[in-house]
């Protein structure tokens, strides 16, 4: 049997979950591109998406895993779909000027006679222009719908088992910002600290090991932290400067993301206001977020305690979590805005991103955490205040 990390139980409720979906929508034949929604259907694990792959969703019968053929043996080995219901594709068409992967898909289909009221993920990483051009030659674009995010909501809602992983996810990010506060002081080359707390993130804890994260650390100082999404460089430590690190323990592909200001030297009093307002935020937020109360409403606690210390936050305050590939580790569905009505429900995941962003500095105090129907439940224990070092 494949090393699946679910029951069979759970995959077959969550195909069905899609399946409803895909009725509701009229679809006949799911073609799934994005590596976390073919995971999560199926259990698939590889760091083969830079090629064409997809999972196939007949509206009845057991799914089809369609790759590489250097990439079946890890599907035979990841996945409960059977060999059966393996499908490759020609290893000469690998990169190929003048063929396709998808040129294969098409016989595929059309051997199963699945041809018609076709869904496809067309705003996604992993579902290419060429890609679409080929499905809709064959076929015609009457044959084709965009049915980006349908896998995606279906995953809204985490089971026991998938917030088990994400706990665990958890504990892997405080040992890595335990790491990290340890080894932050002046002088140090930044990408040596960045290199102890990635290798902290995969070493793991006793019984606990880590898996490679869907985004790399975020870790800007200074000037640098102004901008949301700088990675590191070697240059030295100073005091001075805020520097937030942005990283997350990975648990069989589930995240737990959280973020951290530290600071060198005597901390300013526009900073110092700045962590009090997210601080805040993050309380009031916890407090709101129960089943029913729409997104947009959970944002307005970190706008309006940013409001109060005379900060203007122009971005959203947060997404959904889980299970993930490179280059994102949010599930790209609904936000924490503006203008977001969607309801919480019980055992939703979240990352909360008060980061408050200004022309000169940048500070990020964030957590992951659990809808439940007393709040907000943080997925990992790490100090929130301002890591601050002489």
């Amino acid at each position: 049997m494949p090393a699946t990390d679910f029951s069979q139980s759970e995959y077959d409720a969550r195909l069905t979950k899609t399946r409803s979906a895909m009725a509701t929508q009229g679809i006949e034949t799911l073609i799934v591109a994005d590596p976390s929604n073919m995971a999560w259907l199926t259990g698939y694990d590889g760091w083969s998406f830079y090629v064409p792959q997809v999972v196939i969703v007949p509206s009845s019968g057991t799914p089809l895993w369609w790759g590489r053929t250097q990439d079946k043996a890890g599907a035979a080995q990841t996945t409960w779909i059977g060999d059966d219901n393996l499908f490759d594709w020609p290893e000469e068409h690998v990169q190929h000027p003048d063929h396709h992967p998808y040129d294969a898909l098409i016989t595929l289909l059309r051997e199963r006679g699945w041809t018609r009221a076709l869904g496809v993920e067309m705003d996604n990483y992993y579902y290419s222009a060429a890609s679409h051009r080929i499905l809709e030659t064959a076929f015609g674009r009457d044959a084709i719908a965009d049915v980006t995010g349908l896998v995606n909501w279906q995953r809204a809602v985490k089971s026991e088992a998938e917030l088990a992983m994400m706990r665990k996810a958890g504990q892997l990010t405080a040992h890595m910002h335990a790491t990290l506060r340890e080894g932050f002081r002046e002088g140090r080359p930044k990408n040596e600290l960045v290199a102890e707390v990635q290798a902290a993130g995969v070493a793991g804890l006793p019984g606990l090991a880590g898996d490679y994260p869907a985004i790399a650390p975020i870790a800007p100082s200074g000037l640098e932290a102004s901008a949301s999404h700088i990675t590191w460089n070697d240059r030295p430590l100073v005091r001075g400067e805020a520097t937030y690190f942005e990283v997350s323990g990975c648990y069989h592909r589930y995240h737990c993301p959280a973020s951290r200001t530290l600071f060198l030297g005597e901390v300013p009093s526009d900073i110092r206001r700045a962590e009090e307002a997210v601080l805040q935020a993050i309380e009031d937020t916890f407090a709101a977020a129960r089943p029913g109360v729409a997104c947009e409403e959970v944002a307005a606690c970190v706008y309006d305690s940013f409001a109060r210390a005379g900060y203007v936050k122009a971005n959203r305050t947060g997404y959904p979590i889980g299970l993930s590939y490179p280059p994102d580790w949010g599930e790209r569905t609904m936000s924490l805005r503006p203008g977001d009505t969607t309801p919480l429900q019980e055992n939703m995941t979240f990352h909360l991103m008060p980061g408050l962003w200004t022309p000169d500095w940048g500070v990020a105090i964030t957590e992951s955490f659990v809808v439940t129907p007393d709040g907000a439940q943080p997925l990992a224990d790490i100090p929130r205040a301002l890591v601050v070092k002489s």
